[in-house]
């Protein structure tokens, strides 16, 4: 939200207002000099003002890595063996894209020097490689803990004037942005008295606008705004992409497939991979292991310190049952870690292509006996001579490719086994009870003993 003007135009302002000195014949300005309305240049106040409108340096923190300067537009970096120059901050985004491209978090970046980095100050610095860069970096404080103040900003213009000890007006100057009040600041001695034509309008964090009309207001609006939002210095360029709302609503919309899992330094990927979950808005949550069996849990999302957070609680899966915090999330992809765990994490991909539901025999009953016919695989995706079978009655139908009926017979349900009755001559061998394990609107997977039999459904 800062904005940044070219610094020339304020400097001829500033040079024409502290050349110009009251005369004892001067008319007197038409202003009242109280605590209300004048400060001195060494003031609390003054101090507020300095860290509202200090250069906020996070934003390029996936590359720099500190949130006390950012690196001067255009520079070029190596990201994964791929060149890019950036020339604004939309360019960051392709350095993330990059990133998240991978689901490992072995991403590799190296900046191309020199560089020029600018201080919350708005001076500038040279920097030749990366030791220089890295030492500068150590002297900063992350976390939210450093003096700027980001959740507020001034709306420009903003009209200041200058006064001597003896209450002499010293000059006046509009400053149009952030670094121009910065630098007005700066060149000021302690002794100097400030007066600010109010009122004067801020904009929080959230869009809402405040007007103050004293130094007092002043003070207060600014004191209020130092912990009122999250401030994003820290070096996780994706917290800024959800919110609890919308992670809420994702989680709901489809199932999610368990991509890699990592508990107590150990890949427990092996263990877990292609579990789903399928979470629900009344608070529970099913997972399914890849023999179909079901266990019920419980999830609920939070906020904490600035950070979502999912807490998923089962009975029987111990290496899920943590509250994790939200690394990044995406239209398929959910990404959590856990606070103070070396490499611990869980991903999850979205999985609407299948939406689970739960398997009771009036779901499995109604769903077969619609009017589409259901191809038949062996659960590998290995197609049995391109059969197509319907369910209609009661009774099956099974037909080639050629629409010529090569078996019949019926079946009956009972809760979820479903059992194949009378069939003789294609699929004479899958006579029998079968469990059905998965079930979703277009499409079953069943299993007896170490064989499984799948149908999709295919109403062309």
């Amino acid at each position: 939200m800062k904005k940044f003007l070219n610094f020339a135009s304020y400097a001829i302002l500033l040079a024409f207002a502290l050349s110009f000195t009251s005369c004892s014949d001067e008319e007197p300005l038409d202003l009242q000099l109280d605590d209300k309305q004048t400060l001195t240049a060494s003031s609390a106040t003054s101090k507020l003002i300095e860290n509202t409108v200090s250069n906020d340096g996070s934003h390029d923190n996936i590359v720099d890595g500190s949130s006390c300067f950012d690196i001067r537009f255009p520079y070029t970096v190596m990201v994964n063996g791929l060149e890019i120059t950036i020339d604004s901050e939309d360019d960051l985004e392709i350095i993330e894209e990059l990133f998240d491209a991978l689901d490992s978090d072995d991403d590799v970046l190296d900046i191309i020097f020199p560089i020029t980095i600018t201080m919350a100050d708005y001076s500038e610095i040279t920097i030749n490689n990366i030791a220089d860069l890295r030492e500068i970096a150590a002297k900063c404080i992350e976390g939210g803990d450093d003096d700027d103040i980001e959740c507020i900003d001034v709306i420009y213009p903003v009209t200041l004037f200058t006064f001597n000890p003896n209450l002499e007006q010293t000059g006046s100057v509009t400053v149009n942005s952030d670094k121009e009040m910065r630098r007005f600041f700066a060149g000021l001695n302690e002794t100097d008295l400030i007066s600010i034509e109010f009122p004067v309008m801020f904009e929080m964090f959230d869009g809402t606008k405040v007007s103050v009309n004293n130094n007092t207001e002043l003070a207060d609006a600014m004191e209020r705004a130092k912990n009122a939002c999250d401030e994003d210095d820290d070096n996780d360029h994706n917290d800024d992409d959800f919110t609890e709302e919308r992670l809420d609503n994702l989680l709901v919309e489809c199932p999610w497939i368990v991509k890699e899992i990592k508990r107590y330094d150990q890949n427990n990927t092996d263990q877990y991979a292609d579990y789903a979950l399928n979470f629900k808005e009344d608070g529970t949550v099913t997972a399914r292991d890849r023999e179909g069996n079901m266990l019920t849990g419980e999830w609920e999302t939070k906020v904490s310190d600035y950070r979502v957070k999912l807490t998923l609680n089962f009975e029987f899966l111990e290496d899920f049952n943590l509250e994790w915090f939200v690394y990044e999330i995406d239209e398929d992809r959910i990404k959590l870690y856990i606070v103070g765990a070396d490499g611990d994490k869980l991903i999850l991909k979205r999985a609407c292509e299948e939406p689970m539901v739960e398997c009771t025999e009036a779901f499995i009953k109604e769903t077969l006996l619609d009017d589409c016919v259901w191809a038949v695989s062996d659960g590998n995706n290995e197609f049995l001579d391109d059969f197509r079978m319907d369910f209609t009655s009661m009774n099956i139908h099974v037909r080639n490719p050629n629409e010529t009926v090569v078996d019949e017979g019926n079946w009956e349900i009972s809760g979820t086994v479903i059992t194949f009755n009378n069939l003789s001559m294609e699929m004479a061998n899958y006579i029998g009870d079968w469990e059905i394990i998965e079930c979703s609107a277009v499409r079953f997977k069943m299993k007896r003993g170490e064989e499984y039999l799948v149908v999709e459904k295919d109403c062309e």
